[in-house]
Parts: structure tokens; C-alpha cells; sequence
């Protein structure tokens, strides 16, 4: 039992890492652990490469829930897995992904923490992707997180329907990357744009488009312009305001607030990005004066920050509690 998911501020969107420690089954490819966000990731998430060799990578998610268990505003947070590409055998391709955490780990270590929800990640091109959605659910999944772009399948491909009408049957909502993929080296970024969207959305199901195709283009128009088209058009459309408020995005906030589409909005966090350079409240001087800067700055607590910064920007209460009503909670026991 979740007992903090059914009520106060749920963080949607936070990630975890892993190196294959402890048997978790996780993996990095050598590319990306040499790549210079591998130190800052680990560091943002309160670990050492050498503490994961010890303890394994179970020890991020113990330090997230710790250090979440001291946020004054965000009660849970959905801890995301990450499926990989698939080979000609609808199997994993470790060749061809980048970084993979399995929902058998990320199910078993949030089952541990009552402020952790287990958010999964599934290839729907894996040959019994159906039968792993199914599991999912069982173990207790808030939504699906999809990563296009990187686990290269087209959303629009209508040989999906069955994973889509499979999720609207099990109340799971889809939380997909939308935009540019700035993260990872083998991207196909046209994966990420939100017209793809429209088949998931058609045939109902809940789709939560991460970052509000905030960054990027295609056919010639914004991803953000085109993720809005959608919001309009299916009230079963959300999307994500995590990321939004990092130095290279932070525009977007500000700009989607005055769309009047609050309704559809969720927060999120995209930790651990919140704990690194690329998010500080210096970053808007034009929107909060010095003083306002200053004691946002000295907020301790990430989540806390995060929370109050978006505030400041703007952020209406109803968007800090949305997700109470999309997420396939865990229903409380008496």
C-alpha cells in the first residue's frame, strides 16, 4: 500500500539509474558511461559509481525516497523504467540501446518505499509486449513511459492498436516523450513529434505528452505547436510540465500557462535534472525579481524548489494535483 500516492503533490516524471549492480538487471552502454552526463546524473542523484558497486543500483531509489521523504510539498513520486530497442526477434537489442531498467527492478525496489510509485516502460515491438503490459499492471504500474525516439518504433504505427486498446482496458495511461531528445547520441528525433500521437488518442486511451513537445521541429512547424493541436482536439491529451523550467526551455512555462489549458497539465519533475546546474531560479530575471531569486535559491530540497519555483512562474494550484485523477493509482485500504 502507496499511502502517500492518493493524496498531496505526486511527482509523474522521475527517472532512476543503474549500472547492472546487485543484479538489477540495468544497464548504460559504454558510450553514454563515458559521456560526461553519466558523472553529473550519478552525482545528482546522490550516489558514486563505487557506492553502486557495493551496494547496487537499488541505492538510488533508496536515496530518492529519502531524500523525497523530506520534501514538504511532494508526498510520491512515479519512478520510470526504461525499455530498450528491439532486434529483427522482437527481442532486446543491447546493441542498438543505451541505457535499460527493467520493470522487474523498478516494481520490486518502489514496492519497498510507500513514496515511490512504479511507473513502467515497455517496447510495444517486443513479441510479448502484451503479456509484459499485462504484468505490469498486476505489479502495481501508475502509467506506461515510452521513449520513441530512442527505442525507435513509430507511435502512428497502426500495427499498435492492440498495445493501445490493451491499454485503455487496463487503465494505464501513456506517458511518451514529445520533442527533441537531447539526452542520448542514437536519436531519431521525428519519433518524438506529437502528431504521431493522434492514433493512441483516437481510440482513447490517455496520453501524457512529456515536456509539451517543448523543444524541436517537424514538417516545418514547432513540436510545441503541434502538441497544442492535440491538447485542443482530445481531452484525453496531457501533458507534462517537467523540464520546463530548464535554462534551455525556459520559455515555454510561461508561454503554455497563458493557453488556458491547465486541465491537461501534470507535474512533473524530470528528476534528476532539478538537482543539476541546468535548473535555477537565476535563470528568470525577467519573471521574479533578485530577492525572490535568492530565497528560492536557498530551498534545500529539490522537489521543494522545483515546486516552488514553478509557483512563482505561475504554476496554478491544479496542476500540482492533476495527476491524482490520470494516474492508475493504487486504491487505499481501509
Amino acid at each position: 500500500m502507496h499511502a502517500a500516492s492518493a493524496n498531496g503533490i505526486i511527482d509523474m516524471h522521475c527517472h532512476t539509474a543503474g549500472i547492472g549492480a546487485g543484479n538489477s538487471g540495468c544497464f548504460i552502454s559504454p558510450a553514454m558511461r563515458k559521456s560526461w552526463r553519466y558523472r553529473v546524473f550519478l552525482k545528482a542523484f546522490w550516489v558514486t559509481e563505487e557506492q553502486l558497486l557495493q551496494e547496487g543500483d537499488a541505492l538510488v531509489m533508496r536515496r530518492i525516497s529519502e531524500r523525497l521523504a523530506a520534501s514538504q510539498r511532494v508526498t510520491a513520486a512515479v519512478i520510470l523504467a526504461m525499455d530498450g530497442a528491439v532486434d529483427g526477434n522482437d527481442e532486446l537489442d543491447r546493441n542498438s540501446t543505451e541505457m535499460y531498467i527493467p520493470n522487474d527492478f523498478v516494481a520490486a525496489e518502489t514496492a519497498k518505499y510507500p513514496n515511490l510509485l512504479f511507473g513502467a516502460s515497455i517496447n510495444p515491438l517486443r513479441h510479448d509486449a502484451l503479456t509484459r503490459l499485462e504484468k505490469a499492471a498486476a505489479d502495481g504500474a501508475v502509467l506506461v513511459k515510452w521513449l520513441p525516439s530512442i527505442q525507435h518504433f513509430d507511435p502512428a504505427d497502426e500495427h499498435l492498436i492492440p498495445f493501445y486498446l490493451k491499454l485503455k482496458e487496463l487503465g494505464l495511461p501513456l506517458l511518451t516523450h514529445t520533442g527533441t531528445e537531447h539526452s542520448f547520441t542514437m536519436t531519431r528525433n521525428e519519433l518524438g513529434d506529437p502528431e504521431r500521437l493522434r492514433l493512441p488518442l483516437s481510440l482513447g486511451v490517455k496520453v501524457i505528452a512529456a515536456h509539451c513537445g517543448s523543444c524541436g521541429r517537424n514538417e516545418g512547424e514547432s513540436n510545441y505547436r503541434r502538441f497544442l493541436r492535440l491538447i485542443d482536439e482530445f481531452p484525453n491529451c496531457y501533458g507534462d510540465i517537467s523540464a520546463l523550467t530548464q535554462i534551455n526551455r525556459k520559455w515555454h512555462l510561461t508561454r503554455l500557462l497563458k493557453k488556458g489549458v491547465s486541465g491537461q497539465l501534470l507535474y512533473g519533475t524530470d528528476m534528476p535534472l532539478p538537482n543539476t546546474v541546468s535548473v535555477t531560479p537565476y535563470a528568470f530575471p525577467i519573471k521574479l525579481s533578485p530577492r525572490r531569486m535568492v530565497e528560492l535559491s536557498r530551498i534545500a530540497n529539490p522537489w521543494d524548489q522545483d515546486v516552488a519555483l514553478k509557483e512563482a512562474l505561475g504554476v496554478p494550484e491544479q496542476v500540482f494535483s492533476n495527476a491524482n485523477n490520470v494516474l492508475r493509482l493504487p486504491v487505499p485500504t481501509p
